[in-house]
């Protein structure tokens, strides 16, 4: 029983905010949750449902957080950033 249920557990993955994941995490966007010109700048940056991020550091004191996105570096605003929805590959954690 044990093993079906560990299985089970290494098949799910964490959706999180992408404040909440860590130094050089790669995830994988999952939803946006916010208004439609938040929205619209983020796909025009490229960050849309299914694309992989990889966070690469995080401003002291709640500032910006810079990310990479299909080639390209970014610096968002972390209250957009929490809207950003990810799922966490098997390595990650919370």
């Amino acid at each position: 029983m044990e093993d079906k249920f560990d299985k089970r557990r290494s098949e799910t993955s964490l959706l999180k905010c992408l404040t909440e994941c860590k130094k050089g995490e790669i995830v994988t966007v999952v939803n946006v949750n916010a208004g439609y010109k938040a929205k619209m700048r983020l796909a025009n940056l490229g960050i849309i449902s299914g694309v992989e991020i990889k966070k690469k550091k995080s401003a002291p004191l709640k500032g910006p957080i810079e990310i990479f996105v299909k080639g390209s570096s970014l610096v968002i605003g972390r209250g957009i950033a929490t809207k950003i929805i990810v799922r966490c590959k098997k390595e990650c954690e919370f």
